[in-house]
């Protein structure tokens, strides 16, 4: 069975999740009618800013994306691979979203991952492992004056990416492997947001709204 260093994938995962992130920024900011360095910047903070805010809040400083040039660079690859092969994205709405449900994953896994390694509780650590899948989509949209999806009402988001972190964290504590068990909860996080899109699920809210 191919095994990977639980160090080494958490990397690759986060490598990941910041390409991911920062394609959709540039493909977002390409659709706001921004310039290159607009799509630089919205590439920029989409891929880092969830795993900047994960890294203060356990206390690594100065936060990995800042210790290592590989992360803004996968950040600017990905805006930078938005703004010269837009063909490759002929839908605008469709790749933005198909990113971002990727991109949820990969940092809900990674974030819950670097969280247990650094000894923060359970909870604790699924907590941030949403925080650090959310964060990046957060800036992004408020950067462009559009209502970040998390918080729209209803809307199939941050439970995904709870549930992903949640997923992941039972299955390590099963003895799952850790490649298993973090494949099996990105792409649990990445078909629940696809689906609850496409069949309209909603999370619930109070009987009294």
């Amino acid at each position: 069975m191919f095994e990977i260093e639980p160090a080494h994938l958490v990397r690759i995962l986060d490598l990941l999740g910041t390409i991911v992130f920062g394609i959709s920024g540039g493909v977002l900011a390409i659709r706001k009618k921004l310039d290159m360095f607009g799509v630089i910047v919205l590439a920029l903070c989409a891929g880092l800013a969830g795993g900047v805010f994960r890294d203060l809040v356990i206390g690594a400083s100065p936060p990995k994306a800042f210790q290592h040039g590989e992360f803004a660079f996968a950040a600017m690859s990905g805006g930078l691979l938005a703004f010269f092969a837009l063909p490759l994205f002929s839908k605008l709405e469709r790749p933005i979203f198909i990113l971002d449900a990727m991109g949820l994953g990969l940092f809900a896994v990674s974030g819950c991952s670097i969280a247990l390694s650094a000894g923060l509780a359970p909870m604790a650590s699924i907590v941030l492992g949403v925080i650090s899948a959310i964060g990046g989509g957060i800036v992004r949209d408020v950067l462009v004056g559009r209502v970040p999806v998390v918080f729209i009402t209803g809307d199939i988001y941050a439970f995904a990416a709870l549930g992903g972190a949640s997923l992941y964290f039972g299955l390590l504590k099963l003895e799952i492997s850790e490649l298993i068990a973090s494949i099996l909860a990105v792409l649990f996080v990445f078909f629940l947001r696809v689906f609850s899109v496409r069949f309209k699920w909603k999370a619930p809210t109070s009987p009294w709204q």
